[in-house]
């Protein structure tokens, strides 16, 4: 997301290339791009000059989105969405300390955009 983010503005981009200046496997790669096109994060052509690029500017994409749709949400411990899961839920003494880390998280997250990445504007 980052390379094409960073070549926005020049279309389309071939996922070989993409493996090939992020250091990233181009089968991992082929994988990742199939949720991300589903959820129209990014949009794809076939053909000469055809590749990936993002479906909307960097700008409008915060890192939370990407990490809680490629790991499957954000949780960091399964029973803080599924609190069945675990016979101690009801009198858990760590389950509201998972939820309120969960929650930093995703909001530390999602207040960076793809476009502070490439920017290098992050300030952590």
């Amino acid at each position: 997301m980052v390379e094409l983010a960073k070549r926005y503005k020049d279309g389309f981009v071939q996922l070989s290339e993409v493996s090939k200046n992020q250091s990233i496997s181009l089968k991992y790669l082929e994988q990742i791009v199939i949720p991300l096109k589903r959820a129209q994060y990014i949009k794809s052509a076939r053909g000469a000059g055809g590749g990936y690029m993002l479906a909307r500017p960097p700008e409008n994409i915060r890192i939370g989105e990407i990490v809680v749709l490629l790991e499957g949400g954000g949780n960091l411990v399964e029973c803080t969405s599924k609190p069945e899961v675990c016979n101690r839920h009801e009198d858990c003494r760590t389950r509201e300390i998972w939820e309120e880390t969960q929650k930093a998280m995703l909001e530390k997250l999602n207040s960076y955009t793809l476009s502070d990445l490439i920017t290098l504007e992050v300030k952590i």
